[in-house]
């Protein structure tokens, strides 16, 4: 008789669904440094609460090829720097498996790269806009903004267009979901313009 009793109390509940939430995230107070490494042709500044790292697959062939960790965030900003000029190295599939090709890196030619590889993006993406900017130390470039469950919602590219083309990349060991992505996307899309504001040439 008892269990009959809470079983009808039970039923007379009203439901209240609950809406579809994510954790919160405490994000840091925004304080820089700045990255001015011996033989880099670049320097910019970026935030305390991240760390440089050199990208270990291509030490030896892009010394100037450079990580910015996010570890609290499981995010990363890749940075792959090529001279103008200089030589890349690809890999070109063949009949008989891989071979590397050397190709000379010229401006019209890195550019094109990377608007396609921010453009295959288009499968998951929404929207792609993409905006010219100018800083104060005469450095220019393109941004760009991926919408919807890419794998990278924020990219960029600066270049002298002689000498220079440094591009980089932000991506998150996350199942990409613009939703439970965005707050902490847009706190490290901040510390990407403050590092495009004082990005320079060396």
């Amino acid at each position: 008789m008892l269990v009959a009793i809470i079983l009808s109390i039970g039923c007379n509940t009203p439901f209240t669904p609950r809406p579809k939430g994510y954790f919160t995230v405490d994000l840091p107070e925004k304080e820089y440094r700045v990255f001015d490494s011996a033989g880099f042709p670049y320097s910019f500044e970026y935030p305390t609460y991240a760390t440089i790292v050199p990208e270990s697959d291509s030490a030896s062939q892009q010394p100037y090829w450079i990580n910015i960790d996010f570890k609290e965030f499981n995010g990363r900003i890749y940075i792959s720097y090529k001279p103008i000029q200089g030589q890349s190295i690809y890999k070109v599939k063949t009949s008989t498996g891989y071979r590397d090709s050397v190709v000379q890196n010229s401006f019209e030619q890195l550019r094109e790269e990377s608007y396609k590889l921010t453009y295959k993006h288009t499968v998951r993406a929404s929207a792609i806009v993409d905006s010219f900017f100018t800083n104060s130390n005469g450095v220019s470039g393109i941004f760009f903004y991926v919408a919807g469950n890419a794998a990278t919602s924020k990219q960029f590219f600066v270049t002298d267009t002689s000498r220079h083309f440094l591009r980089a990349a932000l991506y998150f060991d996350a199942t990409p979901n613009e939703d439970s992505l965005s707050l902490t996307s847009e706190f490290i899309a901040r510390d990407m313009r403050h590092l495009i504001n004082t990005f320079r040439w060396k």
